[in-house]
């Protein structure tokens, strides 16, 4: 669904301006499916796996599919592009790739995965050694022109909400910086305090696509997911024919996707 979306976003961009991207928790950038991680999670077969045997996903999911496929030029699903390769082969021969990785070991995975990308010439791109909500304070704060900030922390600090807070209201002096957040969803009371705060920061263009699973009755689970889009191109259909399809694929008895303002009204209905 992230991943899906956000190409949706990389194609409504603005084509007569370069674009610098910044990917807050750039991790390793390619994924082997076939490794003991992805087995024992199950990911694979429930969610790409689906994807790329259903011939009737929505259209919107054309440019990840495409994606995944270029990943595989032997056939098969072994490898998984993870948002490194694709924004880089999303972006153009102008504009920048800032990936951030504080992890020492998934640094220098990704720094040694960046050679595989495709060989067109596209646009620069930096694989930093660094805290990736330090470097987004410093584009908002130090820098000029467009930016799309794509925040997918893995939610193991304790802080990490606040620190996205944090980020979306110093963008409020800046509207032509972009986000799209990643976030779990486990309980409402949670997900929703986090809307809260969001709407707080004071955009009056954020939305959130949802994919919920299962009935949020167990904090401990991942039960769903969302992507909070901040002054992002109009991708709200696209968005929602994504979602709705990841919670069919993917989900339960009670399974939902769907795209919301930040009260939870529904702004497309499929």
């Amino acid at each position: 669904m992230k991943h899906a979306i956000l190409l949706q976003i990389l194609a409504r961009r603005d084509q007569d301006t370069p674009l610098t991207v910044l990917d807050t928790h750039a991790g390793t950038g390619l994924y082997d499916l076939h490794g003991e991680a992805a087995q024992r999670s199950g990911e694979t077969a429930l969610g790409v796996g689906r994807l790329m045997a259903d011939p009737a996903a929505p259209v919107a999911f054309a440019p990840l599919i495409a994606a995944v496929q270029n990943a595989n030029p032997h056939g098969g699903l072994r490898w998984y592009p993870g948002s490194p390769h694709l924004i880089r082969n999303a972006l153009r021969a102008g504009d920048t790739y800032l990936g951030c990785e504080l992890r020492a070991d998934d640094h220098a995975l990704l720094a040694q995965a960046a050679g595989s990308s495709t060989g067109r010439a596209g646009p620069k791109a930096q694989f930093l050694h660094r805290d990736g909500y330090l470097e987004a304070k410093a584009q908002i704060e130090g820098t000029a022109g467009p930016r799309l900030l794509l925040i997918d922390p893995p939610f193991e600090r304790g802080d990490e909400y606040s620190a996205v807070l944090e980020i979306l209201s110093r963008m409020r002096a800046r509207p032509d910086i972009a986000a799209a957040v990643w976030t779990p969803i486990k309980d409402l009371q949670t997900f929703d305090r986090f809307l809260m705060g969001v709407a707080d920061a004071g955009h009056p263009s954020a939305v959130a696509a949802e994919v919920r699973l299962r009935p949020l009755d167990n904090p401990l689970k991942l039960n769903g997911c969302a992507l909070i889009l901040v002054n992002t191109p109009d991708v709200a259909k696209a968005a929602s024919a994504i979602c709705a399809w990841t919670a069919r694929a993917a989900g339960g008895p009670g399974a939902m996707g769907q795209v919301c303002d930040l009260h939870g009204r529904p702004l497309i209905k499929l």
